[in-house]
């Protein structure tokens, strides 16, 4: 299989997804609590570079993106929409939320800015697989 042969629709899509995802999810949902959680304000969000933030972001959603669409195009039978599903739930759970459960340990981040993250990054890996999932 090439590096390179997957749906890039899905791809984008997907990554798209994931990022609405987050911008619910750090805004009107978990936004508050958030920014109480890393110790910033509104001001001092907003003075940030926004265009780097969100462009950083969207890419690493496109890399994401791109190795979920890389892996499961990699398998040599088609998957179920459950399956996929599932496996982008596992990425998560076996593996991003160890990672950053880990870094917060070391940095001595607060138990409520890991669950908030934790849930973000479950939520992000479902909406992607879901995408996925339907546009193989």
């Amino acid at each position: 299989m090439d590096l390179f042969d997957v749906n890039w629709l899905a791809v984008v899509l997907a990554a798209a997804c994931g990022f609405i995802v987050g911008g619910i999810w750090y805004g009107p949902v978990m936004g508050k609590k958030w920014m109480g959680a890393v110790g910033l304000t509104e001001e001092q969000i907003q003075d940030g570079n926004m265009g780097l933030v969100y462009g950083g972001a969207f890419a690493f959603s496109l890399l994401g993106s791109w190795t979920l669409a890389h892996t499961f195009a990699s398998y040599a039978t088609d998957l179920s929409v459950a399956v996929k599903v599932m496996t982008a739930f596992g990425v998560a759970i076996g593996f991003i939320i160890p990672a950053l459960g880990t870094n917060y340990l070391f940095s001595q981040k607060g138990k409520t800015l890991f669950f908030i993250d934790a849930g973000y990054w479950i939520l992000f890996y479902l909406a992607m697989g879901t995408v996925h999932a339907y546009l193989p």
